[in-house]
């Protein structure tokens, strides 16, 4: 059984822990609980291929502030997960302006970490049930295709799009694992033999 591992990222309070609860559990948690970092797993069938979800619901930047006073050890935990990783989830609240604008700053640490100007990622914008929006749909579609990645809303609490968020990862890690066995350069079946060279004499 294919594993595979998905980190959720974004600012405090945009319902990154909700959705991944949704997910899982197939409920929604009303209460603001700030995460330092928390690990599910659960299984499921994506385009006929059973496989395993290891997802890292993981803080916010205001989180890790409260949480850790030393710096190193803010980014040193930070950095860690995103080694790990193999695709993230860029989550924003629709009614949160900030959020949506610090996701630029998740996705370059992540493309630092992993030393790769690709990496599979999702777009997702969260509790998009709300009447009230900062941020349009039009906006979100535009950084989407400017990072060349899909983009999502959802609802943790109506559960509208939580699957085809994290499904959507899932395929953009397929994607992108095929890419690169592809791009590996080819070995040739039979050694070459070197030429002997042969010397003339006069």
């Amino acid at each position: 059984m294919t594993e595979y591992k998905l980190v959720v990222v974004g600012a405090g309070g945009v319902g990154k822990s909700a959705l991944t609860i949704q997910l899982i559990q197939n409920h929604f948690v009303d209460e603001y609980d700030p995460t330092i970092e928390d690990s599910y797993r659960k299984q499921v069938v994506i385009d006929g291929e059973t496989c395993l979800l290891d997802i890292l619901d993981t803080a916010g930047q205001e989180e890790y502030r409260q949480a850790f006073t030393h710096f190193y050890s803010q980014f040193a935990m930070r950095d860690q997960y995103m080694r790990t990783g193999e695709g993230f989830l860029l989550v924003f609240a629709v009614n949160n302006a900030k959020s949506f604008e610090d996701i630029s700053m998740y996705r370059e640490q992540i493309k630092r970490v992993k030393d790769a100007e690709e990496v599979p990622m999702v777009l997702v914008g969260n509790k998009c049930d709300l009447p009230a929006r900062a941020v349009e749909i039009q906006q979100a579609q535009e950084v989407a295709k400017q990072y060349g990645i899909p983009f999502v809303e959802t609802s943790a609490k109506t559960r509208q799009g939580v699957d085809d968020a994290f499904y959507t990862l899932v395929r953009e890690i397929r994607k992108d694992k095929e890419h690169r066995g592809k791009a590996k350069p080819k070995r040739n079946k039979f050694p070459l033999i070197p030429k002997r060279k042969h010397c003339t004499l006069l």
